[in-house]
């Protein structure tokens, strides 16, 4: 499948050096690829695509920590 195949290589990129927009970017790719994912998972039930599903949402909750910042007390 395509769609797997795209998640993996984005999972499989790094993240270090971004800007910002990019990471905007990479957060709205990451919730577009896991949306996508569901919807198929929805009608096979296949845990393969549940575990991709879990790395994606990993890594943009990563990306979305970074972008928010450390919370101030």
């Amino acid at each position: 499948m395509k769609l797997i195949e795209e998640a993996l290589e984005f999972e499989g990129r790094t993240m270090s050096n971004m800007t910002t927009s990019d990471r905007v970017a990479a957060s709205r790719e990451a919730k577009s690829l896991i949306l996508s994912l569901n919807e198929i998972y929805k009608e096979t039930k296949d845990p393969e695509i549940m575990e991709v599903m879990k790395l994606l949402t990993t890594k943009k909750r990563k990306i979305e920590k970074r972008l928010k910042g450390v919370p101030t007390v």
